[in-house]
C-alpha cells in the first residue's frame, strides 16, 4: 500500500489513462454547455427579438432580446457561488453532474418553447426564466471542470492540460455556428416558424453523451486529501465568506477576465448585430464566427501551454496589449465592407482574446486554496463574465438604437477592457508551479519536487 501523499505535494493518478479521462469528460463538458448557452447568444441576435418581443421596433427588440442574454450572465455568478460552496464541501464530481443536467434540460425547454403570438406575454417570461437556469448552470460549471483537470494534472502541465479542457469553448461555439448555418438555409418563414429549435433539440443528444462520460470519472485527488486531513472536529466553514475575509484575490481575478469576456462579446456575440447593420449578409458574418471558432481552437491550448513555459502574466499581458494595440485596426477592417476582411479582423480579434482567455483555467485555480478554490475561481470567473460579456452586447446595442453603426465607440470600449484586464494582471503574482495543496493562497510559488517512484505518484 503507497504512504499518505505529502501535504505539499499533490496528489496525482499514477496511470496517465485516468488523467486523460478526467480531461476528455472536461472537454466534453464543457462543449456542451458553451453550446447551448452560446446557442441563445446567437439566436438573440437572429429570431427572439421578432418572435417574443414583437410589438417593438427591430431594433429596440434586439436589445430586448440581449437582455435575456444578460439575464444568463448575471445568474453565472449565483452559480458560481451556490456550485462553489457545495463543491468545496461534496466534491467536485457530483456538482458537474447537476451543472450538465440543468443545463441541457433548460435547452431542450427553449426549443419547445411557445413564441409570443401563441401564449403572450408568457413566453418572454418563460424564455428569461431559462435563460437564468442556463446561467446557473454554466456559472457551476467552469470552474469545475477546470479543477478536476488542474487538480489532476502535473504541476508542470497544469496550463496544457487546462487548455485542453478550454477547448471546449471554442468546440461548443463551432457547434452551435454550425448549427445555426444549416438551420438558416432554411427559407425564412420555416427558420422563424420551426428551424431555429432544431439547434436547441439537439442539446438533448449531446446531454446523454455528456452524462455517460462525466459519470465514468472519479473525484479530484486534491480534494479527497482535504476532506482526509480536515480535522475530526473542524467545521468546513463557508467557502464564500473565507473567500470575502479576503477579497483581493477574488477582485484580480475578476478583472483579469473582464478584457476577454468583452472582446468575445464583441467579435462573436455582437458581431452578427453591427456586421449586418453596416450591409453584410448574415451568411458572410457566420463564416467569419465559423473561422474564428476554428482559430480559438488551435490558439488557446497554444497560449495554455506557453502559459507552463512563460507564465500565466506573461501570456495574458500579451494579449491585454494586443486588444489596445489591435482594436482599431480589427474594426477598421470590418468596416471596409469586405467580406475576406471582415475574416481577417475577427481571426485577429480571436487571437489577442485567446491569450488573455486562455490561463486563465490554471491562473485562477492557483489563486486559491483547495477548500474553497471551487467558490473563488467560480466567482472570479463569471463575476468577469457578468461584467465584460453580460452587458457588452446590451451597450453596444443601445449604441444601434440611436442609428449610430460608427464602430470608433465599439473599439474604445475594447481598449478600456483590455487595460482593465493589463492592470489586474500586473497586480496579480505569478502562479505557475505552485503548491495547490497549500491552503495559503498567497504562499509563494514553489517548483514542484519530483517524488520517490516506490510512491505511485509522479511529481
Amino acid at each position: 500500500m503507497s504512504p499518505a501523499p505529502s501535504p505539499h505535494v499533490p496528489e496525482r493518478p499514477s496511470n496517465p489513462a485516468l488523467l486523460r479521462r478526467v480531461a476528455l469528460s472536461s472537454l466534453l463538458g464543457t462543449v456542451i454547455e458553451y453550446y447551448d448557452f452560446l446557442l441563445y447568444g446567437t439566436m438573440a441576435a437572429l429570431v427572439f427579438g421578432e418572435l417574443f418581443f414583437p410589438e417593438s421596433d427591430p431594433t429596440v427588440g434586439t436589445i430586448a432580446a440581449f437582455g435575456t442574454l444578460a439575464a444568463g450572465y448575471v445568474a453565472r455568478p449565483l452559480g458560481g457561488a451556490v456550485f462553489g460552496h457545495f463543491g468545496d464541501r461534496l466534491g467536485r464530481k457530483s456538482m458537474l453532474v447537476l451543472t450538465m443536467a440543468l443545463m441541457g434540460v433548460a435547452s431542450f425547454l427553449i426549443g419547445v418553447l411557445p413564441t409570443y403570438g401563441t401564449i403572450g406575454v408568457a413566453a418572454p417570461v418563460l424564455l428569461v426564466l431559462f435563460r437564468v437556469v442556463q446561467g446557473v448552470a454554466i456559472g457551476g460549471e467552469w470552474a469545475g471542470a477546470t479543477l478536476m483537470v488542474v487538480e489532476h494534472a502535473d504541476p508542470r502541465r497544469r496550463g496544457l492540460w487546462s487548455g485542453v479542457m478550454q477547448m471546449g469553448s471554442p468546440i461548443g461555439f463551432l457547434l452551435s455556428t454550425v448549427a445555426v448555418t444549416l438551420a438558416s438555409l432554411l427559407p425564412r418563414e420555416s427558420f422563424l416558424a420551426w428551424g431555429w429549435r432544431v439547434p436547441f433539440l439537439f442539446s438533448a443528444v449531446l446531454l446523454g453523451i455528456g452524462l455517460y462520460v462525466r459519470m465514468t470519472i472519479t473525484e479530484s485527488p486534491l480534494f479527497r486529501q482535504a476532506v482526509q486531513t480536515r480535522g475530526a472536529g473542524e467545521a468546513p466553514g463557508v467557502p464564500l465568506a473565507q473567500v470575502l475575509r479576503r477579497p483581493r484575490n477574488l477582485v484580480l481575478a475578476c478583472a483579469v477576465g473582464i478584457g476577454p469576456f468583452a472582446l468575445t462579446a464583441l467579435i462573436s456575440t455582437f458581431m452578427l448585430t453591427y456586421a449586418t447593420a453596416i450591409g453584410y449578409a448574415t451568411s458572410e458574418v457566420m463564416t467569419g464566427l465559423l473561422l474564428t471558432s476554428v482559430t480559438g481552437l488551435v490558439s488557446i491550448p497554444l497560449f495554455s501551454a506557453l502559459s507552463d513555459r512563460v507564465g500565466r502574466r506573461a501570456v495574458v499581458m500579451g494579449g491585454a496589449f494586443g486588444v489596445v494595440l489591435l482594436a482599431f485596426p480589427v474594426y477598421a477592417l470590418v468596416d471596409a465592407r469586405s467580406p475576406a476582411l471582415l475574416i481577417l479582423g475577427m481571426v485577429l480579434g480571436q487571437v489577442v482574446q485567446s491569450a488573455m482567455y486562455a490561463p486563465l483555467g490554471p491562473l485562477l485555480s492557483e489563486m486559491f486554496g483547495t477548500r474553497v478554490r471551487y467558490t473563488g475561481a467560480s466567482l472570479g470567473y463569471q463575476l468577469a463574465a457578468l461584467i465584460g460579456g453580460g452587458f457588452t452586447p446590451m451597450f453596444a446595442g443601445s449604441l444601434l438604437s440611436a442609428g449610430d453603426a460608427r464602430s470608433a465607440p465599439l473599439a474604445v470600449l475594447a481598449v478600456v477592457c483590455g487595460l482593465v484586464t493589463a492592470l489586474a494582471v500586473w497586480r496579480t503574482a505569478e502562479t505557475r508551479g505552485r503548491d495547490l495543496s497549500a491552503e495559503d493562497p498567497e504562499a509563494p510559488a514553489k517548483q514542484p519536487r519530483t517524488r520517490p517512484t516506490s510512491t505511485g505518484a509522479e511529481a
